[in-house]
């Protein structure tokens, strides 16, 4: 139905345009020595209008069609290109045009009409296209950073220095701990997600595998939960970094482009980052870093869980998870008894408590 009450607005076009030809003609052919007697004219009129209207009214069908394809061409080729680089563009066509019109006043002056009128066009071709590609192109190099340390005002009127990006890992992510730490306030925003992150998620809750696939869903879940239930700015930073194919090695780079901090419970990935100097928030340092302190001849009452790597030793574990190796405690397999604590290991890995049995200790 649409189509066709276009092709019936197509063909009134046509009959306008050739009334309007007729018009034209008319004045020509008297100068010419042609005169119309009586209804000629209004033939005349009448012949342009059918014409025209029947030929508009014939090739609306194929102009409609190349209408449909050249909107859907541009809708498709602009579902590829990012918000940002639409958004730099239109600033920058803008910019170009205003510098267009102020170069183009004294070209607008020249009596030849049709020099005047070639120059202002390829001036304003020439500026428009300069300002799209030199805002899509470059915005990039904008040191974004200083746009998220900036000062604002808080809603007493205080000037407050926004925190440093936080840059999430896809470990971190599965893990599932930031959400519940977010939520206590310890961590400031905002936190940035990059694409190819979102990507790899999206890969493992794709996966064949059933415990890959769990992982990644759960993974999304989080992010989902971390948009919607707290109070702190998330991101998507939508660029890909395109001369790196490591994903660890795109978030050290990310974290150096925007001056953040990356978090992560990737002990090599940790590793990398100080050597490359970017800031890294280990989840599993904080963990353990919360976890009690225990020092040397501390007595404790725990239960020996199953033999240790060497020979006599016995293998506990506190409630936090930490691991008790109790020298001598392989005979106490499956029994609780009060041990004192002899050494600690802390690791970024985690950390390690080795004991003796305190009836040994008597027996000394």
């Amino acid at each position: 139905m649409l189509r066709r009450v276009v092709r019936i607005i197509l063909g009134l076009v046509g009959v306008s345009v050739g009334i309007a030809l007729a018009w034209t003609t008319v004045p020509i052919l008297a100068d010419r020595g042609i005169e119309l007697i009586g209804y000629q004219d209004i033939v005349i009129y009448t012949l342009f209008g059918i014409v025209f209207g029947l030929l508009f009214f014939i090739l609306s069908n194929r102009l409609i069609q190349f209408t449909v394809d050249f909107i859907r061409l541009v809708e498709h080729k602009l579902q590829e290109v990012p918000v940002t680089d639409i958004l730099f563009g239109v600033s920058g066509l803008i910019i170009g045009l205003f510098v267009s019109y102020l170069v183009t006043i004294p070209f607008r002056q020249i009596q030849i009409g049709w020099l005047a009128l070639t120059l202002t066009i390829l001036i304003y071709l020439f500026f428009g296209y300069l300002g799209i590609s030199i805002t899509t192109k470059r915005w990039r190099e904008l040191d974004w950073s200083d746009l998220l340390h900036k000062v604002r005002k808080d809603r007493h009127g205080q000037d407050v220095v926004a925190s440093q990006p936080k840059i999430l890992d896809t470990s971190v992510i599965i893990d599932g701990r930031i959400f519940d730490i977010c939520k206590t306030g310890f961590v400031e925003g905002p936190l940035v997600i990059p694409a190819f992150v979102l990507e790899e998620l999206r890969h493992i809750a794709d996966s064949s595998d059933a415990l890959k696939r769990n992982r990644g869903r759960r993974g999304l879940d989080i992010l989902n939960q971390i948009q919607k239930e707290l109070d702190i700015p998330v991101r998507i930073y939508e660029k890909d970094i395109d001369d790196v194919q490591e994903v660890d090695s795109k978030l050290l780079k990310l974290g150096q482009l925007l001056k953040g901090m990356v978090i992560t419970n990737d002990y090599n990935l940790n590793k990398v980052a100080e050597f490359q100097g970017v800031p890294v928030l280990n989840i599993n340092e904080l963990a353990n870093a919360l976890k009690p302190v225990v020092l040397p001849g501390e007595e404790m009452l725990v239960q020996v869980i199953k033999d240790g790597k060497e020979m006599g030793q016995g293998i506990a574990y506190l409630d936090d998870g930490t691991m008790i190796v109790v020298d001598g405690g392989k005979k106490y397999v499956g029994e609780s008894i009060d041990v004192l604590v002899t050494s600690v290991l802390q690791t970024a890995a985690g950390r390690m408590i080795f004991a003796k049995p305190k009836a040994m200790d008597r027996v000394v």
